[in-house]
């Protein structure tokens, strides 16, 4: 062939090449066996695609050349020229088409994974990319710069070094399942899973970062013979991992710790079902231990001035409960991550069919967490997110969360244009991290060692490859791994039932399920006991003995060794789960060069954008999950390219780069310490200027001050022309409440005497008239008769009444002001103290707690739309103008906090009074009635003791509850207890004695 000597040349070469090529079998695996062959070499390189006829012909011209057949020799070669030319000049044509083609498809996975990257540290919500240059925060702060993503060690070190000097303390929560620094029992049940794992890599990466100083986890205390003694013990310490010298210097308190707080059944281990009625008593004991440790902390780097978490993180729904309290009491920041949400497992269980939703809630207690969640949206400044399928999917379901609005509400919040006291969380997507430092991806196979060199020899097999290849007939096939507890959402039999069908998969791969740990199987759960034999009843009926692992134990520091072995044997990772909220095991496959097969439902779509390592399909199309798993076991190539790919984009996942946006997220956050702790004066011993220096000031302005009467509608003001006359009636009124005497050296003489209490009183009984009041009241007071007289009792009023009401309350009924320490009033939105200075106004107005309050309060906003609201409901059958508008707004019963919408509830004082006077809330008793306003289930639990007055009710708001109260309060709550219907004082005395408050 002219022009054509070049390919003459190179098939003689070929040819030449002689022995080794007469099989055609053992010549297709040479290349794959780290071998040259040209042959190989020349249909991949030369003519540029595979041809299978070709190669046949090449092999039966080396037969001929072996039988020494020149003419059969030269006609071969002349039919494979024509051949190649002809393909060649195909190539030719395709070569532009398939060069656009290669070329769009590189833009396209170029785009998608910028804009995963971008999802992944973007500072708005989808659709308001593009506003680079600045920024508004969730308070209207303008904060400029995005901190750039760390892509190498200098850039890591010079973000590092930005950061020296910093001191944070973050808290972290999740409450239920077993959770320990080392040799975590994942898979033990279904609340000890990936979210264990998670949140003790996240507290343990935070602290080796550089600005913080002290990272606590807080959890459940298990003091139990069921589990292991180390989940009874207070505090465990986590080993940090290698952080490359960024860790700054060690501190006496510093590092991440695990603190278990003792809430719940003492000596029991329960599902986190039940553990609802006992999240107020953990708040409590988490105060607790925050307030405590601000003040080490304190001493330690704070100089003297307590160290406030910058954060508090809830983690799940139960501790999103959790933390939302915490928050509101110590006003700081909150973070939430749902994990898994409630609204989207209803409708999965609903979905099913199997059961209905009143057994759904018995089961689950899906309502109570659906409340818990919403609450989070309500208090949450940040809500981290694993993808962006669960904020458009999941989120949106919920009432305080619509992505559309909430983009429209950040769109106002930049024009400084009010949102009407509408509050919605920012949504942000950080992917869970991982540690890539330990892990060494593998490069051998189960034919030819790679890793062996003449220096260094193989090391020898970890004991769970055993463990797992004897369940195999031929372990040398690729592995087809699964790593998921029993449980039906996560879909393992789907999986066994699509390699049991498809005879080339089960020819070409094993399949391995790492399903947790048991020791018998009805000792297990029922839920993953029936899973687990239906798993094994599929293994009976498709006859897969040999050829399927499921191994009863496993170490968690072997479930690397697991991943490796799947690569070795050029093995394929699965996640079939029915949704999947992120898929953390997809990135630890990844790491160890694992293509994925994985559900196109939930997180693994925005990983599969960003690393490109394999393929997604539909969890309940069991035909698609075997087509997908076979051609990637099958197709070397596919795998070898979905295996580079992950490994090339995994440090895209690394702890580093999620601490840093984290952290960033943080430092977005407005700090908001309660007012008094801003203050240099302590208020236990300041001298500072008297309560009289204070009302001489008011009186210089011509001001008579009636904080008692006016209920702070905003009009104390109103006589004043002058900016400055006004800030000096604040500073006065400040001064005030402070309530500290000058001069006076004795503690009885300090304001406020909450701190002399021995115990302390809350009456929260509102009756349906204001005589009702009164009667409850007289029986407490004459049940502690003797401790009232002595001092040790102080009493709280807490009420729905105006202090001018209270006041004529007390007034009619011949009580002194005195008798009481505070009042909380107007549903718990003002707080007053009494005070023996002023005669004519007895009672101390709280300016602190309004400022605790205040934050996204928009009161004013939503007293507009209410008001607009409510002249739009018009009677069209009055007879007179006047009486048309059904409803209309009551001014002489508003005042700044009190609208006809929800409040501050008054549960929230107890912990108030707590951080602002030392309370000590096991010190405190509530009396109660049967029923109460809305804020009712929130003074029955936590550590202090409650007294209900049977008989006694106001309303019944409650009683449209979407959970039984049984899910707020343990029914064998020993701090609860209940007096007879027609109770008198001795029955408030003798409950008071059970409860160990007084001596019978």
């Amino acid at each position: 062939m002219a022009g054509n000597d070049w390919i003459n040349s190179y098939l003689e070469a070929i040819l030449d090449v002689g022995p080794g090529l007469d099989d055609a079998k053992s010549s297709l695996l040479l290349r794959e066996r780290g071998r040259f062959s040209p042959t190989r070499y020349f249909v991949d390189n030369v003519i540029g695609f595979d041809e299978t006829d070709l190669h046949r012909s090449w092999v039966k011209a080396s037969v001929a050349q072996a039988t020494r057949s020149p003419q059969e020799r030269n006609t071969r070669l002349e039919n494979m020229c024509w051949r190649i030319w002809n393909l060649a000049r195909q190539k030719k044509q395709l070569e532009g088409e398939e060069a656009q083609r290669m070329t769009k498809r590189r833009l396209e996975r170029e785009r998608g994974r910028k804009e995963a990257v971008a999802d992944m540290s973007e500072d708005l919500s989808e659709g308001e990319r593009g506003d680079t240059i600045s920024d508004v925060s969730v308070h209207g702060d303008s904060h400029r710069g995005r901190l750039p993503r760390i892509s190498s060690t200098d850039a890591m070190e010079a973000w590092a070094n930005q950061q020296k000097g910093k001191k944070l303390y973050l808290v972290l929560i999740s409450l239920h399942g077993l959770i320990r620094g080392e040799n975590m029992e994942l898979g033990r049940d279904s609340d000890t899973g990936g979210q264990v794992k998670y949140v003790v890599e996240l507290a343990r990466a935070l602290a080796s970062m550089p600005g913080v100083y002290r990272v606590d986890l807080l959890t459940r205390q298990v003091a139990s013979p069921e589990v292991d003694w180390s989940y009874g013990e207070p505090t465990e310490m986590l080993s940090p991992h290698n952080s490359d010298g960024l860790t700054e210097e060690i501190g006496e308190s510093s590092g991440a710790y695990i603190i278990r707080i003792p809430f719940g059944p003492k000596d029991k281990y329960i599902p986190k079902e039940l553990l609802w009625p006992h999240i107020p008593e953990f708040v409590d004991g988490a105060l607790g231990h925050i307030i405590q440790m601000s003040k080490v902390l304190g001493e330690q780097v704070g100089g003297g001035h307590p160290v406030w978490p910058v954060a508090i993180h809830g983690h799940y729904a139960d501790a999103g409960d959790s933390a939302a309290l915490l928050s509101g009491a110590l006003n700081v920041p909150m973070l939430f991550t749902g994990h898994s949400l409630g609204r989207d497992k209803l409708e999965q269980l609903l979905r099913q069919g199997r059961l209905s939703k009143e057994e759904i809630n018995d089961t689950y207690k899906i309502m109570r967490r659906i409340e818990a969640e919403e609450l989070t949206l309500d208090a949450s400044e940040v809500v981290i997110t694993s993808t962006r399928q669960e904020i458009e999917e999941q989120w949106r379901l919920y009432n305080g969360f619509d992505p559309v609005l909430e983009r429209k509400l950040r769109a106002r919040i930049r024009r400084n244009v009010s949102c009407y006291g509408r509050f919605m969380p920012r949504m942000v997507v950080i992917p869970p991290g991982m540690e890539f430092n330990h892990i060494i991806p593998h490069d051998g196979d189960m034919d030819g060692e790679a890793e062996g060199t003449e220096d260094r020899q193989a090391s020898p097999d970890p004991p769970i490859w055993a463990e797992i290849m004897r369940f195999f007939t031929n372990p040398r096939k690729p592995m087809i791994l699964a790593l998921a507890r029993p449980d039906p959402k996560k879909n393992l039999t789907t999986l066994v039932k699509a390699f049991g069908e498809c005879r080339p998969l089960r020819e070409l791969a094993n399949l391995t399920l790492i399903m947790g740990n048991r020791d018998n199987i009805d000792e297990m759960s029922s839920t993953s006991a029936s899973m687990l034999l239906s798993i094994i009843k599929m293994i009976d009926k498709y006859d897969l003995y040999g050829q399927v692992a499921y191994p009863k134990h496993h170490k968690q520091n072997e479930v690397p060794d697991i991943y490796s072995l799947a690569a070795k044997t050029k093995g394929v990772f699965i996640n079939p789960a029915f949704i999947e909220p992120f898929g953390l095991t997809l990135i630890e496959a990844a790491a160890h060069g694992l293509p994925m097969v994985a559900t196109k439902n939930g997180g693994p779509v925005d990983i599969h954008r960003v690393l490109d390592n394999g393929l997604l399909v539909d969890p309940h199309d069991e035909k698609s999950v075997a087509d997908a798993l076979l051609k990637l076991v099958a197709d070397k190539q596919l795998w070898s390219k979905c295996r580079s790919n992950g490994l090339r984009n995994i440090h895209l996942f690394s702890w580093t780069e999620h601490c840093k946006t984290y952290l960033s997220r943080i430092a977005s956050c407005k700090p908001r310490q309660p007012g008094w702790l801003k203050n240099d004066d302590d208020d236990e011993n300041s001298e500072s200027e008297s309560p009289s220096d204070s009302l001489r000031d008011m009186q210089d302005i011509s001001l008579n001050l009636k904080l008692s009467m006016d209920g702070d509608k905003g009009n104390v003001f109103s006589s004043f022309d002058s900016e400055d006359r006004k800030s000096k009636l604040e500073n006065a009124v400040m001064s005030y409440s402070k309530g500290v005497v000058k001069g006076e050296k004795s503690d009885q003489a300090k304001f406020p005497a909450l701190r002399r209490r021995k115990h302390i009183f809350v009456v929260a009984v509102d009756a349906d008239d204001i005589g009702g009041l009164f009667e409850n009241v007289r029986k407490i007071f004459e049940a502690v008769d003797k401790e009232r007289s002595e001092g040790s009792i102080g009493f709280i009023l807490a009420t729905s009444l105006q202090m001018a009401e209270v006041h004529s309350f007390l007034v009619s009924k011949g009580l002194n002001p005195s008798e009481f320490d505070a009042f909380i009033c107007n549903s718990g939105a003002d707080l007053y103290y009494t005070s023996s200075h002023s005669e004519d106004n007895p009672f101390v107005f709280d300016l602190y707690y309004h400022s605790h309050i205040e934050y996204r309060w928009g009161g004013e906003g939503l007293r507009k739309t209410l008001v607009r609201w409510a002249s739009s409901i018009i009677d069209k059958k009055a007879q007179n103008k006047n009486e048309e508008h059904v409803v209309t707004e009551d001014e002489a019963v508003s005042t700044n906090y009190c609208y006809a919408f929800k409040v501050p509830p008054a549960k929230e004082l107890r912990k108030y009074l707590y951080l602002r006077w030392g309370m000590d809330l096991s010190k405190v008793v509530v009396f109660i009635g049967e029923s109460g306003d809305t804020d009712y289930e929130g003074f029955l639990g936590g550590v202090h003791k409650s007294v209900i007055l049977k008989g006694v009710s106001n309303n019944q708001l409650h009683a449209n509850r979407i959970y039984p109260l049984s899910d707020v309060m343990p029914t064998d709550n020993p701090n609860v207890i209940q007096t007879p219907e027609a109770f008198t004082s001795a029955h408030i005395r003798t409950s008071l004695a059970k409860l160990g408050v007084l001596k019978e």
